[in-house]
């Protein structure tokens, strides 16, 4: 499978691959992230998260890790959840695929241009 054969992504998914860059995170700090970053425009419920990491799973876009923090900031309950190198390049190119809306929607006018 090639990364634009799922393209567009839900928003749901965009966001959990974005939050899932830069570390693994556990459900409850994927929302976190999420909300953080959007300023709490995009807050997700634990059914929309949990139904999108299933999805994402099945499709290779994350996996399961057994590499926990020390068991001090960690709650055994918890799964930890990495983005793969499938989702790398499928957030990459959902990336590329906005980037040129907003560059159409510039050039219509329906979109500020860049600052």
């Amino acid at each position: 499978m090639h990364p634009e054969e799922l393209l567009p992504l839900p928003t749901a998914t965009f966001h959990i691959l974005l939050a899932l860059a830069s570390e693994d995170r556990h459900g409850y700090a994927i929302i976190q992230e999420i909300a953080a970053r959007t300023d709490n425009e995009l807050v997700l419920s634990a059914g929309t998260l949990y139904r999108s990491i299933q999805r994402m799973l099945e499709q290779g876009l994350i996996s399961e890790t057994n590499q926990r923090p020390e068991p001090e900031f960690d709650d055994e309950r918890r799964r930890y959840y990495r983005i793969t190198k499938f989702g790398e390049a499928t957030a990459r190119a959902e990336a590329r695929r906005l980037a040129n809306m907003l560059k159409l929607a510039r050039q219509s006018g329906l979109a500020p241009s860049k600052a």
